[in-house]
Parts: structure tokens; C-alpha cells; sequence
């Protein structure tokens, strides 16, 4: 009987639990998470299972697609996680403590679209500074060489030498294309005579 027991245990506990028809639908939904487009008609507790497996290009994706439906009950904290993951943790308690102290609520896709356009325009302008910097420089050193090198500018010269003549000699003296002297071995040299007298 203590060997009858202990088998149906070791069958309790290695017997793997089956998933339900809604589970291997969820499952094959986040597999196929880069497809998703307007989910207005899925149920609030399965978009809740499916949507924190997208990327943030995905998660747009779903948010404009979606017509007739506002998703930031269910969207809202995986904005705030992608706005602290790429604008950090100080950012994120700073844009809470602002809304905190207005008394302002925003959906966090906003938040993240604003701080995005924000940080954008930051970039653009820091290299516009730098390409700046670098023409200021390049002019600096290119007058420095120019007065060192004691050359004013480039100018454009007309060239004073004559073109060498069209009727070249290619082999020498004794007639246009009949100089075999210069030919190493005696076979190339019957060759190239028989050749040329054709």
C-alpha cells in the first residue's frame, strides 16, 4: 500500500499541467506579438497578459491601430517603465513630482512622445553646435596654412606647355611599329616580324 501511494505521488507531481485552450491561444497571441494591430475587441485581462511583451514600437503600433478604444488602463504602467528605461529613474520621479505638485494627470504614451520629440530636438542641436565648432575650426586652420605656406588662394592658371604631337613613335627610330630590338628571344622576334609584315 506505502508503494501505491507513493506512485500516485510521483504521478501527481510529475504529471505536467495541461493548458487550458486560452492559454495556447495567449501563448501563440505573444508569439506573434510584431502581427498585432487594432485589439479594440479583446478582453481587457488578456490584453493585460499579452501587451507587456511588446516592444515600445510594437506597444505605439497597438496604440494607433486601436480605434474606439483607450488602452491606458491596461498601457499606462508599460509606458511608465519605457519612459524610466530610456530616460531614467530621476526623469521618471521628476515628471511624477511635476504632475504631483499641478495637480495634472497625463497618459504616460504622451509623456513618453513629448520627453522623446524633447530629447530629439536636444540632439539636433547639440550637433548643429558641433558642426559649427568644426567649421570655425576647419576655416582657423585652413587660413593658418594658407598664411604659412605663403599661398593666397587657388586660382585657376592657364597651362603653358603644347601638348606632345599625335604621330608618336612607339618603337623608336626605324619606322612606326617595326623595332623589334627591344624583343628578348629570337622566336618572339620571328613571331612579331611575321606579324607585322601582314
Amino acid at each position: 500500500m506505502i508503494s501505491g501511494v507513493m506512485m500516485r505521488r510521483r504521478d501527481e507531481i510529475c504529471a505536467p499541467k495541461i493548458p487550458t485552450l486560452v492559454d495556447l491561444c495567449v501563448q501563440k497571441v505573444i508569439d506573434n506579438v510584431r502581427y498585432l494591430g487594432n485589439v479594440g475587441y479583446v478582453d481587457q485581462h488578456l490584453l493585460e497578459r499579452i501587451l507587456p511583451h511588446c516592444t515600445v514600437d510594437q506597444l505605439m503600433h497597438v496604440e494607433k491601430s486601436t480605434k474606439g478604444r483607450d488602452l491606458s488602463p491596461i498601457t499606462d504602467k508599460l509606458w511608465k517603465k519605457f519612459f524610466e528605461k530610456q530616460f531614467g529613474t530621476n526623469s521618471t520621479n521628476e515628471v511624477v513630482k511635476r504632475m504631483k505638485e499641478k495637480k495634472v494627470s497625463f497618459k504616460w504614451i504622451q509623456l513618453y512622445e513629448a520627453k522623446g520629440k524633447e530629447m530629439a530636438q536636444v540632439e539636433n542641436e547639440a550637433l548643429d553646435r558641433i558642426k559649427q565648432l568644426y567649421k570655425k575650426e576647419d576655416a582657423i586652420f585652413t587660413t593658418k596654412y594658407w598664411i604659412s605656406t605663403g599661398k593666397q588662394s587657388r586660382q585657376v592658371r592657364p597651362c603653358t606647355k603644347v601638348p606632345p604631337s599625335s604621330k608618336r613613335r612607339f618603337w623608336g627610330d626605324n619606322g612606326p611599329g617595326y623595332n623589334v630590338a627591344n624583343v628578348k628571344s629570337n622566336i618572339m622576334k620571328k613571331a612579331k616580324i611575321e606579324f607585322m609584315k601582314r
